[in-house]
C-alpha cells in the first residue's frame, strides 16, 4: 500500500506539499498539483482515515445511538439518515444502547476518541446537561429531550388522539391502550392522547392500560392476560407498531378475529404493517423524512450553519389497512 512518503517521493516534492494538495489548504503551485495529483492516480494512493481524523480532529463520521435495532422503525429511519450522509461524503456508525444510561456514555466516550463529527440520538436515557458537556454536535430524533437540543419528531399527542378518535368512529366500544416504557417522551404523549379521548368515558379503566415496553414478545403476553381479563374489549390503540404486532400475534393465538371481533390501530407506519394478514392501520409518520431532516440539520450545525427552526415537528396520518372495521 502506498503512504504519502511514496507520493512525495514520486512527484519529488515534500510530504507538505502532498497535504496541502490532499487537504486542499495553502497555496500550491498549479503544475505541482498536477504532478501530485498524478502520482496519486499513479500509485493509487489513499489517504490514511485515521492519520486525517487524528491530525484534523474530525473524522468525517456521524453516530446513531439507537434503543434496540430490532424494532423495524430504526432501520428505516437510518436508511435515510446513511443516504444522506453518504452523499455528503460522511460515513454513519450504528449503536444499539438497549436504553442503558452506562451504555450510552461508553458509547460518548469513543465518540470523543475517535473525533466524531456529531450524533444523531433516538434515546431519553441521558442527561440534557451530560450530552450537552461533551461539546459534540448532537440532533435528538424521535425523542425531544431539551429545547437546548435542537430536536426531528412529530406531534405524537395529536396524533394519538387522532387514532382513538378513528376507533369510535368505526364503532368501538371499549378501547384499551398498549403503551411504551414509562418517562419516554412519546411513550408519554401517545398515551396522554389516548388518555384525553377516553377518561370521562363510563366505561374507562385504568385496567385498559398495559405497557409493552415497546418490545413484541412482552407486549404479546401482557395482551393476553389484558383481553383475558376484558373479553369486551373491542378496540385497542398500540403505541408503536412494533408492539402491535405483538397484540396481532396474541389475538391470533385467542382465537379473537381482526377486525371483526377487535380493530387495532398502531403508530409509526414501519413498512413490515404492510406485510401483516391483516394489514395493520397505522398512525403514519414520514419516517424518511424524519431521517433525512436530522441528518441535514446535524450537518448544518456541524458546518457551523444557522439551525432555524431548531426543534422540527412533523405530522402523522392516518393509514387505513385490514386491522380495524370499514368507516361507514
Amino acid at each position: 500500500m502506498s503512504t504519502i512518503k511514496d507520493v512525495a517521493n514520486e512527484a519529488n516534492v515534500s510530504v507538505a506539499t502532498v497535504s496541502r494538495v490532499l487537504n486542499n489548504n495553502g497555496y500550491v503551485n498549479e503544475d505541482t498539483r498536477k504532478k501530485v495529483l498524478k502520482a496519486i492516480e499513479k500509485l493509487d494512493y489513499k489517504p490514511n482515515a485515521v492519520a486525517r481524523s487524528l491530525f484534523k480532529k474530525q473524522s468525517k463520521t456521524i453516530a446513531l445511538i439507537v434503543p434496540d435495532i430490532k424494532n423495524p422503525f430504526f432501520p428505516e429511519i437510518a436508511r435515510a439518515i446513511e443516504d444522506v450522509l453518504n452523499n455528503n461524503d460522511y460515513t454513519l456508525i450504528l449503536c444499539n444502547s438497549d436504553e442503558h444510561e452506562d451504555k450510552e456514555k461508553k458509547y460518548f466516550d469513543v465518540m470523543k476518541q475517535k473525533y466524531v463529527d456529531g450524533v444523531i440520538i433516538v434515546t431519553s436515557t441521558l442527561a440534557p446537561n451530560y450530552i450537552e458537556k461533551n461539546n459534540i454536535p448532537i440532533v435528538s430524533l424521535d425523542r425531544p429531550i431539551h429545547q437546548s437540543i435542537p430536536s426531528v419528531s412529530v406531534n405524537n399527542y395529536e396524533g394519538a388522539k387522532e387514532a382513538v378518535q378513528y376507533l369510535k368512529a368505526i364503532g368501538c366500544k371499549k378501547i384499551a391502550h398498549v403503551r411504551g416504557p414509562v418517562s419516554v417522551i412519546n411513550a408519554d404523549e401517545r398515551y396522554k392522547g389516548y388518555l384525553s379521548e377516553v377518561c370521562n368515558e363510563p366505561w374507562f379503566s385504568e385496567e385498559f392500560i398495559i405497557n409493552g415496553n415497546y418490545n413484541v414478545l412482552e407486549t404479546a403476553k401482557a395482551t393476553m392476560v389484558l383481553l383475558s381479563k376484558h373479553r369486551d374489549i373491542d378496540g385497542i390503540f398500540s403505541g408503536n407498531d412494533y408492539m402491535a404486532l405483538g397484540v396481532l400475534k396474541a389475538a391470533t393465538q385467542m382465537g379473537i378475529r381482526i377486525p371483526q371481533d377487535l380493530s387495532l390501530i398502531g403508530f409509526d407506519g414501519i413498512q413490515l404493517c404492510e406485510l401483516t394478514s391483516p394489514e395493520i392501520t397505522t398512525m403514519a409518520q414520514p419516517i424518511y423524512e424524519l431521517g433525512e431532516s436530522a441528518a441535514k440539520l446535524l450537518l448544518n450545525m456541524i458546518e457551523g450553519k444557522a439551525v432555524n427552526p431548531a426543534q422540527q415537528e412533523f405530522k402523522v396520518s392516518l393509514k387505513i389497512g385490514q386491522s380495524t372495521k370499514v368507516l361507514r
